[in-house]
């Protein structure tokens, strides 16, 4: 088991020069900059995560992205978490469960959606194609999901998003997950921007690739029974997309994703 994580997030600030910047509290640390790393729920013994702040002269301007910093920090972790369990010759739900005794709402999801999507189970053929699935869990906006996703890849690293099974706590409206799944799918898949000499390329949906109503995969949402206070919807069923997906390629197909997007192929 893990001894200690040391996690630096490089960025950035999206408060910075906003009038969200009073938030901050006279802090230095922009606190939406390492939502998500800060407040790692794995019982860790030692755990340090530290913040680059790039300079605020850079000429490209950056704001809010559903789920903001827990997009990012939740692929980095979830997927380092997977690469643990590997190296630890553990299942990626017992690997968590064995480390979330604390977070007894952490675990409840992650055993939902692993339940729920047949984990541990062997997937069915698809013509000849591999298969895999892939798990991951985060909390944001003081909700907590887990999502697995099912994938299938052919010959030539072309691959298809099967399925997405999705638990959330607390008691929270399905709509807004399915819809943060596909959102998630999108930016995964397909979400770059890229500057050349200071300018932004792309302008619209012709240049701009979002999912297309086919690519979307089969989403069941599995809500956990909870008598908590509400939380927050619109973005939590976001973080654990990426992730998750990049697990169930890894267990396809043998090869660790590192770079977002992801695009449409993988490396066979």
């Amino acid at each position: 088991m893990p001894e200690a994580w040391d996690q630096r997030v490089v960025g950035q600030s999206i408060m910075s020069g906003t009038p969200m910047e009073a938030m901050f509290g006279g802090a230095e640390v922009d606190p939406t900059s390492v939502e998500g790393a800060s407040n790692l729920p794995y019982a860790i013994p030692h755990h340090r995560v530290g913040l680059h702040t790039t300079s605020p002269e850079v000429p490209v301007t950056v704001l809010w992205w559903r789920s903001v910093g827990s997009t990012h920090t939740a692929y980095a972790n979830e997927t380092f978490l997977d690469e643990l369990a590997e190296r630890a010759g553990a299942d990626p739900v017992d690997y968590r469960l064995a480390l979330l005794k604390e977070h007894p709402r952490h675990a409840g999801v992650l055993l939902l959606a692993a339940e729920k999507a047949g984990w541990g189970q062997p997937l069915a053929a698809v013509g000849g194609k591999r298969r895999g699935r892939g798990i991951a869990l985060h909390e944001s906006f003081n909700s907590f999901v887990a999502q697995v996703a099912e994938v299938s890849v052919d010959e030539d690293g072309s691959f298809a998003v099967d399925r997405v099974v999705c638990a959330v706590d607390p008691d929270v409206i399905r709509a807004q997950m399915e819809g943060g799944i596909g959102f998630a799918l999108a930016a995964a898949l397909y979400g770059e921007i890229t500057i050349e000499d200071g300018l932004i390329q792309q302008s619209n949906y012709n240049d701009y690739r979002v999912l297309r109503m086919p690519e979307m995969p089969v989403v069941e949402v599995h809500i956990v029974p909870s008598a908590e206070a509400p939380s927050g919807v619109g973005e939590p069923g976001v973080p654990p997309l990426a992730p998750a997906l990049a697990n169930a390629l890894y267990a396809a197909t043998g090869t660790r994703l590192r770079d977002l997007p992801l695009g449409s192929k993988v490396a066979v």
